[in-house]
């Protein structure tokens, strides 16, 4: 592969550990770690399907990170106000200020830069937002600006062809030779093989494998078996 692409949440960094640092403070509820593992799921359901409606502009993204929140909680029983929900953003945002790479995801990237692969990030949300954790997670140290892509900045978001084609031309890639590597299948997945690109589906929260035309050519579980398939030299045909 020449050229390697990566979504951001929740495939470079544990975006789980931010959300339950976050319920332990902000929620009176007690959760075992097995509630709260669900309860970060439920939330990105959620987020997922209000953040197309923000991109269609059905709702606002203050009514999103209203919503996503208390529809999950709902779930487990648990109601709040829309004070309440706006406060546990807030409290969100801060810990997402201290968001860190997997270690082998930081090896990873370092490895491939070394070996001069064209790098870049293709992430949904809003500019400021996204760029924080970019920021944070310190990404310039393998991959420039320009190589670098907000749904919030660009005007469309993935899984729509739009943004994958606006990245082809922009970066002139051979989508043979390109890959993109993400924790979403219907965001990620479908996204970039609907574009023609290959995929690898980072699956460390091992959701259920799903029926689809569209289907990645790897699938791992974890950072460390990310990183060992790019150590081996990774072809889509192997």
């Amino acid at each position: 592969m020449d050229t390697i692409i990566f979504d951001v949440d929740d495939t470079l960094y544990d975006q789980a550990l931010s959300f339950k640092r976050t319920c332990t403070k902000m929620i009176q509820e007690t959760f075992t770690d097995a509630e709260l593992d669900k309860l970060y799921i439920t939330s990105r359901k959620y987020s997922d399907a209000l953040f197309d409606k923000s991109v269609a502009g059905e709702i606002s993204i203050k009514d999103m990170h209203i919503l996503r929140i208390k529809a999950a909680l709902e779930e487990f029983g648990i109601t709040i106000s829309d004070e309440k929900a706006m406060d546990f953003q807030e409290a969100y945002v801060a810990e997402q200020q201290k968001i860190a790479l997997f270690d082998e995801v930081e090896e990873l990237l370092e490895l491939l830069y070394q070996e001069n692969k064209q790098l870049a990030i293709l992430t949904n949300g809003s500019k400021g937002h996204q760029s924080m954790k970019i920021k944070q997670l310190k990404l310039d140290r393998w991959i420039p600006e320009e190589h670098i892509f907000i749904s919030g900045a660009i005007g469309h978001a993935k899984p729509t062809r739009e943004v994958f084609h606006i990245i082809e031309n922009k970066l002139k890639l051979d989508k043979k030779k390109t890959v993109y590597i993400g924790d979403s299948f219907d965001n990620d997945i479908v996204g970039a093989k609907q574009a023609g690109w290959h995929a690898i589906w980072m699956n460390h929260r091992k959701r259920n494998n799903r029926e689809d035309i569209f289907k990645p050519e790897k699938i791992v579980y974890s950072a460390s078996e990310l990183l060992d398939i790019f150590r081996n030299d990774y072809s889509p045909n192997k």
